[in-house]
């Protein structure tokens, strides 16, 4: 006999040594609603706060208790080491091999200092709920959702594109906080994970899962490109509340036989619908084989505005639509196609207007972006992908990124803020 392979194996890495824990025990009780099955295989790891609560691995089950889903005990980990990733992910490939394999990045993004959410229950005393649970050890009684709670602390939080290490103080774009461990994953370390887990297994992972604010770049998608088909995450902050996992699950558990493109709109659909018009919130899936066609139409208009910025129409022109932008908490974060399709031909010309055209198509029109939802006035004009626009100065990080490093829009950022910051 065989080794039995599954459709699917979801991989779900909950980097909860931080003030999210009790949300992860939250989360990983929603999974549990669906569970695995023959088809499909739901595991997790999961980093519990502080020394003393190990890191456990879970074949999650529909029936029984949480406890009973632990199949391993790794002990003290730190989930910022890149190797604590790698070997989760080739475990549960090893472990429960299957035709197609989801990861799943469950924590903090954006790179923002990572912030205490439970000091401000206790500051202003109210329990921080998450989907109806309360997670803070207040004991209050009476409970703030969690996304309040996290609004609330990121007003004292940082505003930047990555970062690479605590202690060099840099502002950075992490993920997968530790705060145990005082690390976290930035971008490139994302990147050598995946490249790494992709050679091991000898093909791509399938879908890459954000379950984390901001992280649906086109910097994150171009560093992500040669290790994964599709990744799905959020343009801007995501609710305290997250993904959806129990309706996640039952759709792939009613169809198994999803493909990574159906499934990839499915979770953005399964997320949109999980959230009111109020809470103002953006998710997509987007196709990282198309990465290189997007980076190579904004270099074209990257081109046309270099050489036009020296116009003072052109200049107005590109001002006026960076003031009117789709952005979004991070503001120098801004939404691709609608940045372009706010240059009017009649002031930046017909070739800048063609190249925005191009930009816009290679986005939309069976492009980059297979699926794209929001709800809320504020986010209204979101359509997928966002990118790097600062209006004061580039990080000096910024240049690390393979974005960076192979396009020219790093080239056009300079030459507006040349042209437009005040000397």
């Amino acid at each position: 006999m065989g080794e039995h392979i599954r459709k699917w194996t979801v991989m779900v890495y909950l980097a909860g040594d931080n003030n999210l824990d009790g949300a992860g025990v939250t989360d990983l009780t929603e999974m549990k609603k669906v569970g695995s099955n023959g088809d499909i295989a739901v595991v997790a790891q999961f980093d519990r706060s502080g020394r003393k609560n190990h890191t456990k691995r879970y074949f999650l089950q529909k029936s029984g208790t949480l406890a009973a889903d632990a199949v391993a005990d790794l002990g003290e980990t730190n989930t910022g080491d890149p190797k604590v990733l790698e070997d989760f992910i080739l475990w549960g490939a090893e472990k429960y091999p299957a035709q197609h394999y989801m990861t799943v990045i469950w924590n903090h993004g954006s790179g923002w200092d990572d912030e205490n959410v439970y000091r401000v229950g206790k500051s202003i005393g109210k329990d921080i709920v998450r989907k109806s649970s309360v997670i803070s050890n207040t004991n209050f009684g009476a409970g703030i959702p969690f996304s309040t709670a996290r609004a609330i602390s990121a007003g004292t939080m940082k505003r930047a594109v990555f970062r690479t290490s605590i202690e060099r103080s840099l502002t950075t774009r992490g993920i997968a906080f530790d705060d145990d461990a005082r690390d976290f994953l930035d971008n490139m370390e994302m990147k050598k994970v995946f490249v790494g887990v992709t050679k091991k297994l000898g093909k791509k992972i399938d879908v890459l899962g954000m379950d984390a604010c901001l992280m649906n770049m086109l910097e994150v998608h171009y560093q992500m490109r040669q290790s994964a088909l599709f990744c799905v995450g959020s343009e801007e902050v995501e609710p305290g509340e997250g993904w959806p996992y129990n309706t996640v699950l039952s759709a792939l558990t009613e169809d198994p036989s999803m493909t990574p493109r159906s499934l990839s709109a499915a979770i953005v659909d399964k997320y949109i619908r999980s959230y009111r018009a109020a809470d103002n919130v953006t998710q997509s899936a987007c196709d990282l084989t198309r990465a290189v066609t997007v980076a190579d139409m904004l270099d074209r208009l990257v081109q046309s505005l270099t050489d036009g910025i020296s116009s003072a129409r052109v200049r107005m022109a590109v001002i006026e639509a960076r003031s009117q932008v789709q952005s979004y908490y991070t503001t120098d974060y801004v939404d691709v196609v609608d940045l372009c399709g706010l240059l009017p031909e009649q002031q930046v010309g017909r070739d800048i207007r063609s190249a925005c055209d191009s930009v816009i198509a290679s986005v939309t029109e069976n492009g980059m972006v297979v699926k794209s939802g929001c709800k809320g006035s504020d986010v209204k004009h979101s359509n997928g992908i966002s990118i790097y626009f600062p209006t004061k100065k580039i990080s000096p990080l910024y240049a690390k990124l393979d974005f960076a490093k192979e396009t020219q829009w790093d080239t056009f950022l300079k030459a507006y803020l040349g042209k437009t910051r005040r000397k």
